[in-house]
Order: structure tokens, then C-alpha cells, then sequence
């Protein structure tokens, strides 16, 4: 009787009634077209959640759903493709996860403070400016803070560093000087826009220290704006001379002009946060308390979404975190302290969480975020 040795050719259609006993043990390293399924938890990933590009991600409590899109370790990005509208990204984009940094005021301050987004209450004097200025522009890098221009040092740029207190240094200088600016920021840049007779758009590297560059021109003229960035795009809000409630929007990607995207409500000397998928505009004109938003996706309408605290008019400072937007100090008869808080997640009114070290009017924010640390 011939015995036929069984070989990797002919084990093929083998009748399951064959099959019979304990199977042995088999490796499965070389199976190929196996998708695993999404990771499945209560809470939604966060930027130091690491994972292989593509990964899927289910919050079992909200019903929302990523995907790994940006696998960088520590700054990932989760984009959700499911209900939600809020993506998980790092907070390059003007907002931050541990502290604000508010420099310079009125009266040409030179300060540096800085308080925890976790204990607003506590601040803390970190170092000084190169020189006092009142009304300038601020920025943040994922290193460093920075105030460009404002009034009495039109010019200068000056940088402080988030991982250790010290002293602003001067770094670079404005194309054009200007005060009465506002600041926003892209992951490589930051911006300054506007000022005192000014529609100029300006920029400057945060990887090499210089001088800003003109890259385009707002829609109008305008002083006393604000500006919200969102991941591809600036947005300055409002402003004066002459009133204007218009939002314009300018691209990251090639410098050029700002179109119109937009009109405000009433704000037309605003302070501006930004969440990732709104700007926000809260305060300003006739010592107002409205808060109200846009998306960046689609611009056109804003919506009434809550109030500050108190009036608060011209100059009032701002900061965002990864949760919300805060609207500080200002000026309505006489100086304010207080610091409002109002949520991203849910429209509302907005609440006090602290007070400034001092009444201050005229300063500008920069955050720090959580992956400096």
C-alpha cells in the first residue's frame, strides 16, 4: 500500500467531516487582509494618544468616531469622520493646553504674566518685554510666545520662552510699525494685521528670528480687531477707523489679499478665541458682552451664543484653550480685572474664573501648549 505524503500542495479542499481531534497549533503571520477593529473607549483620543496611522477610534459614550490621520508622536491628529465636529489635532493653532502668557498694557507695560488654564486664580510675573507697549500683537509658536509692535515700540518683534521664566528678547521688526494690531498664528508663522491707518497683513518665521514680511492687505482699513486663526486660515473680526463689523479671511498656505467672509452682529471692537471649528468674538464696541461665532467652515452668519460677565469695551485682551475662549480686562469708564470664561463645547453665558494680577487694558495673550513639556 502506497502512503502519500502530505505536502503544502495538496492540503487544498479537505471535506470538514476529515477534520477530526485537536487541531495543532497554528501560526497566523502570514495571513494577509486582516483588518483589526476600532479601538473602542468612553473618552475621545487625545493628542499623546499614540497609534499607527489609520487607526480607528469609537467613543462608546458620544457615539463619535476618528481616525489616525497625522501619526506624529505626542501631536497627533484624530479627525473625526463621524457625528461630532471637533477633530483632535495639536494646539498649534492659537490655542493652548497649560497656561496663558498676557504681555504689555496700557501705560506701555513692559510685563510678562502668566496664569494656569487649570487655576486662572494664580498668576505668576515672568519676566518683562524688551520695552513697554500698549495695544500690540500676539502670537505663539509651540516654544516660544510673541508680541510684535504696539504703541511707543511699533516695531519690534520680541520672543519669550514657555519652558523656563526669563526676559522677552528682540528678535526681528515689523515690515511697517504698527499699534492698535492684532496677532494670530499658523503652525509656522505668526501674524500681525491691521494697526492705527493700516490694512497690511504682516508675517514672521518662528524657525529663524528676522524681520516680518508684507503678505497681503485686509479688506479695509481697520485698528482695534481681532483675529481668530483656525488650522489653514486667519480671521480678523471687527475694528475701527471707520466702524466696520466685517470678518475677513486670509490664507497660511500663499500669502495674499483677506476676502470678506463675513459680518458681525454688533462687536465691532472685539476680542477673539478660537475652538477648533469656530472663531469666537466676545466684548468690544460700546462696552458690549456679547459672545457670538462662526465656522470657519462656511463663514457667512455669526449666532448669538451667550454673555460676558460684565461690559467690556475697547481693548480687551483674549486666550484660548483647548476647552474655552477667555475674554480679560478691557476698558468701559474705567479698567477691568476680571477674566470671563466660556465654553466651546456648549453655548452659553460665559462665568469668572479670576482677575488679572491688575486692572489692565491694551495687552495681548500667547498660549502654551501641552506639548512643550
Amino acid at each position: 500500500m502506497s502512503v502519500t505524503k502530505v505536502t503544502d500542495d495538496n492540503i487544498v479542499n479537505i471535506a470538514a467531516s476529515k477534520l477530526t481531534g485537536s487541531m495543532p497549533a497554528i501560526d497566523g503571520s502570514n495571513l494577509t487582509g486582516i483588518v483589526s477593529g476600532p479601538t473602542v473607549s468612553a473618552s475621545n483620543p487625545t493628542i499623546t494618544t499614540n497609534a499607527t496611522l489609520g487607526t480607528q477610534w469609537a467613543n462608546s459614550t458620544s457615539g463619535e468616531f476618528f481616525i489616525l490621520t497625522d501619526a506624529t508622536t505626542n501631536e497627533n491628529v484624530w479627525s473625526n469622520v463621524g457625528t461630532g465636529s471637533s477633530s483632535i489635532s495639536p494646539s498649534s493653532h492659537a490655542q493652548g493646553s497649560i497656561s496663558a502668557y498676557q504681555s504689555g498694557g496700557a501705560s506701555s507695560s513692559n510685563i510678562i504674566t502668566k496664569f494656569a488654564f487649570a487655576s486662572v486664580s494664580t498668576f505668576a510675573d515672568v519676566g518683562n518685554l524688551t520695552a513697554g507697549r500698549t495695544m500690540p500683537a500676539g502670537s505663539s509658536s509651540s516654544a516660544h510666545g510673541y508680541t510684535a509692535g504696539g504703541y511707543s515700540s511699533t516695531s519690534v518683534i520680541d520672543k519669550f520662552t514657555f519652558s523656563s521664566d526669563a526676559n522677552a528678547t528682540s528678535v526681528g521688526s515689523l515690515n511697517s510699525g504698527v499699534y492698535v494690531c492684532s496677532g494670530g498664528e499658523s503652525t509656522t508663522h505668526g501674524y500681525t494685521c491691521g494697526g492705527v491707518s493700516s490694512n497690511v497683513i504682516q508675517k514672521h518665521s518662528f524657525s529663524v528670528d528676522g524681520n516680518a514680511t508684507d503678505v497681503g492687505d485686509l479688506t479695509v482699513t481697520r485698528r482695534t480687531a481681532g483675529t481668530a486663526s483656525s488650522s489653514t486660515h486667519g480671521f480678523t473680526l471687527g475694528g475701527e477707523v471707520p466702524a466696520t463689523d466685517n470678518i475677513d479671511r486670509f490664507s497660511f498656505s500663499s500669502d495674499g489679499n483677506a476676502t470678506d467672509f463675513g459680518s458681525l452682529s454688533t462687536n465691532w471692537t472685539p476680542s477673539a478665541t478660537n475652538s477648533m471649528d469656530y472663531g469666537y468674538a466676545a466684548g468690544g464696541g460700546f462696552s458690549a458682552n456679547i459672545i457670538e461665532k462662526f465656522a470657519f467652515a462656511t463663514g457667512g452668519s455669526v449666532t448669538d451664543v451667550g454673555d460676558l460677565t460684565v461690559n467690556r469695551g475697547n481693548l480687551p485682551a483674549a486666550s484660548s484653550s483647548t476647552t474655552h475662549g477667555y475674554t480679560c480686562g478691557g476698558y468701559g469708564g474705567s479698567f477691568e480685572s476680571s477674566i470671563d470664561a466660556h465654553s466651546f463645547s456648549t453655548d452659553g453665558n460665559a462665568t469668572n474664573v479670576g482677575d488679572l494680577a491688575s486692572p489692565r487694558s491694551g495687552s495681548t495673550f500667547s498660549e502654551m501648549t501641552g506639548h512643550q513639556v
